[in-house]
This record gives structure tokens, sequence and C-alpha cells, in this order.
């Protein structure tokens, strides 16, 4: 009895050592666990399958990332959970319609459009709602039924002016691209190169430049911020900009690869949500990782499911995860 009490002290010990090693890295773990999913892919599907729909999956979780990581800038320096993101990436792609079919200009043009528009969107609704809100001192109901209202306004207001029918931009969908046995659409290489041009960008940006340390400074403690002499109503409209262009973006990238709808942004605010939850609440590099691993797994999942199960897939990776680590991966949710 007391040898067998010993062993199972023994193994609880290195059970206890093993998940305080996986939690001071939660990163690496997610990489282990990651690649070991991967090997037992490979094993089971062959490596051909797993690198293709790898592929989709990149280009899926580049869009969930940007539009994951101005969702979770706002809330990680105003504590603002924005339920009209989603249609910011509906208005970006419209946006870009606008320039790209309307005016029958290059998509780059109507990228370049879309991101600037829908930034300018974002900081006059800052100027007009959101400021005069925290003003009066707002409570998170209020500005959680507030964001839904602004959705409705934004949706409706789409939908008068463009119809509810489904619209296409103009680029070429059909044109392929083969290297090393895998084939993926043109538009979804251009997408995943972006995308990581991109997401490089903004991990420089946060922690390289001036603005990307005030940034984190107002999510740390934000009285404390302004006490230390930064503008910070300043910082709050160029976070606007930040996550505004970001969304604009990542809706004219999905329009890209999809169709155009007036509902397409509310159909991606669940899985944006979702990827940042699971990098951790406020946590800019974690919606980043949280978009790409949520993508990633979306794709992967259809290798055993039929394929209109995966976003279901996605969210039960999701619940599985906050299971073992509710804090996300980063698990630092009131930092960016």
């Amino acid at each position: 009895m007391e040898a067998q009490s010993l062993t199972l002290g023994a193994e609880e010990s290195a059970w206890r050592r093993l998940k305080e090693a996986a939690d001071r890295r939660p990163a690496v773990t997610a990489l282990i666990i990651l690649g070991v999913a991967v090997i037992v892919m490979v094993a089971a599907k062959g490596l051909h399958l797993v690198a293709q729909t790898g592929l989709n999956g990149l280009s899926l979780g580049a869009i969930y990332a940007l539009g994951a990581v101005g969702l979770t800038l706002v809330y990680g320096i105003l504590r603002l959970v924005n339920f009209a993101h989603g249609d910011f990436l509906t208005f970006g792609a419209y946006m870009a319609y606008l320039v790209n079919v309307t005016s029958g200009m290059p998509l780059a043009v109507g990228i370049l459009f879309a991101m600037a528009t829908t930034a300018l969107l974002g900081v006059a609704f800052e100027l007009v709602l959101w400021r005069p809100m925290r003003a009066r001192r707002a409570g998170l109901l209020q500005l959680l039924l507030t964001s839904i209202g602004l959705a409705l306004v934004i949706r409706s207001a789409i939908q008068w002016f463009w119809s509810t029918d489904v619209r296409l931009l103009d680029v070429n969908t059909t044109a392929t691209v083969s290297f090393l046995g895998l084939r993926i659409g043109r538009m979804q290489l251009i997408v995943i190169a972006i995308g990581f041009v991109v997401i490089i960008a903004i991990g420089l940006m946060l922690s390289q430049t001036l603005l990307g340390k005030r940034m984190r400074a107002l999510a740390d403690d934000l009285d404390l911020a302004e006490t230390a002499g930064v503008n910070t109503r300043r910082v709050i409209v160029y976070t606007w900009v930040f996550a505004g262009s970001l969304a604009g973006l990542a809706g004219v990238l999905d329009a890209s690869v999809t169709a155009l709808s007036p509902n397409f942004g509310f159909d991606l605010l669940l899985p944006i949500f979702a990827a940042v939850i699971l990098g951790g609440i406020g946590d800019a590099y974690g919606a980043l990782a949280g978009g790409m691993l949520l993508g990633l797994v979306t794709e992967w999942s259809t290798l055993f499911v039929d394929a209109k199960w995966k976003i279901g897939v996605g969210f039960v990776a999701l619940i599985v995860a906050l299971i073992v680590r509710p804090q996300g991966i980063f698990g630092r949710a009131r930092t960016i």
C-alpha cells in the first residue's frame, strides 16, 4: 500500500510539474500539440492531403487573424465588446466593390479605399458615439447593446444601397498555382501572402513602435497611462484607425475568395470572436495566433468529417482548449 501511495504521489507530482511547465510556455505547448496532431493526420491521411488542406487553412486563418486583432485591440484598450465589428468587414468589402466593380478600378485600389473608409467609419463612431458614452460612464451592458444596434444599422444601410443580392468582386477566382504537387487558387495565395505580411507588420508595430507601446500601456491601465502623460484620446483614435483598416482589409480578402452579401461579415463574427477567445481576450498576439490556429483546425477537420460541419468542429476545438486553459493560449487577457 505504501509503495502504491508513493507511486501515485510521484505520478501526481510529475503531472503537476508538466502542467506548470505548459503554463509557463503556453505558445510552445500549443505548437507541440499542433505538431503531434499534424504527425497523426499525416500518418492517417497522407502528407499530400494534410498539406493541401493546410494551405486552405492558412488562407482562412489569415482572414480570421486580421479580423480578430482589430476586435481584440478595441477590447484591450476600451473594454468594448464590439458586435458591429463583423459589419465593419462587410462595409470594407462593399467599399472595395464600389471601386473595383462599379468604377472598374484594380482590386489593389479597392483594398486601399476599403481600409481608409473603414478606418474613417471607426473614428467617426468613436467621436460621435463611443467617446460621449464613456464620458457619461455607460456600463458594459449599455455599450454591448449599442454595438449590437450599430451592427444592425450598418447592415440595414448596406442592404438599402446594394440590396440583398449576392455580388462578386472583379477577380479571377479560377486561376490556380501549382507547386510541390499542391494546388491553390491564385487569389487564395495572394490572401495568404498579404495576411502574413500584415500580421508580421502588426507584431513589429506593437512591439517596436512608440504607438504600439502606448497601446499596451493603455491596455494595462488607461488611468495610469494618462497620468504618465500619454495622450489617451489620440491613442484611442489611432486604435480605431488600426482596427477599422484591418477590418476593411479582412473583409475584402474574404470577399475576394468567396462572395459578397450584407450578412457575410456577421457570418465571420463568431469565428473571429472564437479566435480572440482562443488566443486570450484582449491579447493582440494571441488573436493573431488564435486566428491562424482556428483556420487550420477548421480546414483540417474536413479530412475526417463532412465539410459542412467544419465550423462546428472549430468551435469544439475552442471549447476543448478553453477547458484545458480557460484564459486562452497566451493567458494575458488584460494586455496586448
